[in-house]
């Protein structure tokens, strides 16, 4: 298959395609798998390929090692939607020191490093921008770190519905201020550094200042206003103005 339009509706955004550009990203060859809720979509260790999200969300999974060698806790440290590459810094990388898991249904496209090689060799504009993916992949962990250091569980739960609702509408993934969101509580608590209980707390507090609809995997933004102001999310960091790169 060619290369997910979410991925090319992503660096659209940002920057313009000449159609040398576009033509380069639509040939190259890509392998689509399905994985279920759960499921682990990329291994941590070497890699030869990298995975780019088409359906669904996924999220970076970190494991601490106990005294004993046996897995020990585990953390969250982010989350990819349609349109991101979940580990193209392995292509740089000897391996990857995390895994990646299927939250709800995921279908995802993989691509051989040998492709990304030839367009770092032939297209200096594309080497530019999958190195500016990985850079707002960096931006994005930082502002996470950000909002864990300056925001109380509530206006920090806001600020994460603000930002993937962002990133999703902007690749055509979401819509009209709705999105599908298949975390569990436990998930979110493991993301966000709080317990489960903080977390029901902090969901019900939204509903309760009809910020938003919370039903299930379906959230709905009913003032986008207010939750951004709530949670003073800024969405520089994401990188959406369009410039030549």
């Amino acid at each position: 298959m060619a290369i997910s339009e979410f991925f090319i509706r992503y660096l659209q955004r940002r920057d313009e395609l000449e159609p040398a550009d576009l033509a380069r990203l639509r040939a190259i060859p890509t392998t689509v798998q399905h994985f279920a809720p759960g499921e682990e979509v990329i291994p941590w260790g070497p890699r030869r390929q990298s995975c780019m999200i088409r359906r669904g969300l996924a999220g970076r999974i970190h494991v601490l090692k106990g005294q004993n060698g046996q897995n020990g806790a585990q953390a969250i440290t982010a989350l990819h939607v349609p349109g991101d590459f979940a580990d193209l810094h392995g292509f740089v990388l000897t391996g990857l020191e995390h895994s990646v898991v299927a939250f709800g249904p995921v279908e995802a496209e993989f691509v051989g490093h040998e492709h990304l090689t030839a367009i770092t060799r032939d297209l200096p504009h594309l080497t530019r921008l999958l190195w500016m993916v990985t850079a707002i992949d960096a931006a994005i962990h930082r502002q996470w770190i950000v909002a864990a250091a300056s925001l109380r569980s509530t206006a920090h739960l806001a600020h994460l519905l603000c930002e993937l609702y962002t990133r999703m509408s902007v690749v055509g993934a979401a819509h009209d201020m709705r999105m599908n969101l298949p975390l569990l509580q436990r998930q979110l608590a493991d993301m966000l550094g709080y317990s489960p209980i903080h977390i029901n707390r902090a969901v019900r507090d939204l509903r309760d200042r009809r910020l938003v609809s919370w039903q299930g995997t379906e959230v709905e933004i009913l003032d986008w206003d207010g939750l951004a102001q709530l949670s003073r999310f800024d969405p520089t960091y994401l990188q959406l103005e369009r410039h030549h790169r």
